[in-house]
């Protein structure tokens, strides 16, 4: 039997990074990571439609950082900044209410859009959920990715198809995935489109190339300084 890897975790510190980076120990690690998950679920809620690709967090003593990256920016900032800070509000009121935290919450582009899984992934839940017919809607996501620069895309979708009585799983690709290479660059999504027919699964594998060692993230080269070698004491001779 094969076993199924997540391609983000299986390239942790190569071309992937934690979404989260703090530090805890025992019962308070526990209750940290539980309170991320929370928060990211509820920020997705919130943000339905406003293609939002990640949720970074960012904690240190007393102070949290959240960062959302997000195909729509405007969108979720809204008039004057009055989108960001009701979101802010809204938080602060579930999960902190009580309790003194030095809060921010930033919103950034992604680069490309239509690189992001995340992204692809939620434009097919909506088009799925108005009907569309699922072969049209994966055709026209792999032609947005492969504009955008991809090397290979793939798209699985599982459920009653079209409405079909029977369930079945149908996929459409472009170009290569190479899931064992650890130097490929692959971002992975899934979503779940909610149609009146049942739930429809949407899984979404983008490749965006190769990151070599030179090209890897800052954040894992080596901050400290390094210690000089230490020369072999020369005996003296006798």
């Amino acid at each position: 039997m094969g076993h199924k890897v997540h391609p983000k975790s299986f390239r942790i510190t190569t071309t992937a990074t934690w979404p989260s980076r703090w530090f805890a120990r025992d019962g308070e690690y526990r209750r940290l990571l539980r309170e991320d998950l929370e928060i990211r679920g509820f920020v997705k809620e919130k943000l339905r439609g406003s293609q939002v690709s990640d949720i970074r967090f960012e904690r240190s003593r007393g102070s949290l950082t959240i960062t959302v990256v997000s195909g729509k920016p405007g969108f979720v900032i809204g008039r004057s900044g009055s989108g960001i800070e009701e979101l802010k509000k809204k938080i602060v009121q579930k999960f902190f209410r009580g309790t003194k935290v030095q809060f921010q919450l930033n919103v950034v582009e992604p680069p490309k859009a239509s690189l992001e899984s995340a992204i692809i992934a939620e434009q097919v839940v909506s088009d799925l959920e108005r009907r569309m017919p699922y072969r049209r809607v994966l055709k026209s996501a792999i032609q947005r990715a492969q504009k955008a620069g991809a090397l290979g895309v793939k798209i699985a979708v599982a459920g009653r198809l079209g409405g079909a009585e029977i369930a079945r799983a149908q996929f459409l690709s472009w170009g290569k995935i190479p899931l064992t290479n650890l130097r490929a660059d692959i971002d992975y999504s899934r979503d779940t489109a909610r149609t009146p027919a049942g739930a429809i699964g949407v899984k979404v594998w983008i490749y965006r190339g190769d990151v070599f060692e030179k090209d890897k993230h800052s954040q894992y080269q080596p901050t400290t300084p390094t210690r000089r070698p230490r020369h072999a004491a020369v005996s003296p001779r006798a």
